[in-house]
């Protein structure tokens, strides 16, 4: 069974950071590609980026605006997303997700993390 666990929302405010981290089994890690996707209230789910298993990352060109990095630490099975000068529209609960091919479209990813909310205030 794949699990997928966020975990470092939380509120901050605009120009502020947070790391987000989406902590798997070994099997999971060293089997898929894992991504980070946001949602926003009303709004369909965006893919941020992805990572293979041998470190290639791979952004939404129009997300993010270069101020996200996708990393992972393989000793510790975790995946992370630096996020760095927060403004409010980056308001959404964030997500993890796993498939076994890389791709920006959220329907190929066949496993999902239960989210965590990060709120910006202004």
């Amino acid at each position: 069974q794949v699990q997928l666990v966020e975990s470092g929302g939380g509120l901050v405010q605009a120009g502020g950071s947070l790391r987000l981290s989406c902590t798997t089994s070994e099997r999971t890690y060293s089997t898929y590609v894992l991504a980070w996707f946001r949602q926003a209230p009303g709004k369909e789910r965006e893919f941020i980026a992805h990572m293979s298993r041998f470190g290639a990352a791979t952004y939404n060109p129009d997300s993010v605006e270069g101020r996200f990095t996708i990393s992972r630490d393989n000793a510790k099975h975790t995946l992370y997303l630096q996020m760095n000068n927060l403004k409010p529209e980056d308001t959404a609960v964030y997500l993890c997700a796993a498939t076994e091919l890389g791709t920006a479209n959220p329907d190929a990813y066949n496993y999902w993390g239960q989210g965590t909310q990060v709120t910006v205030s202004s």
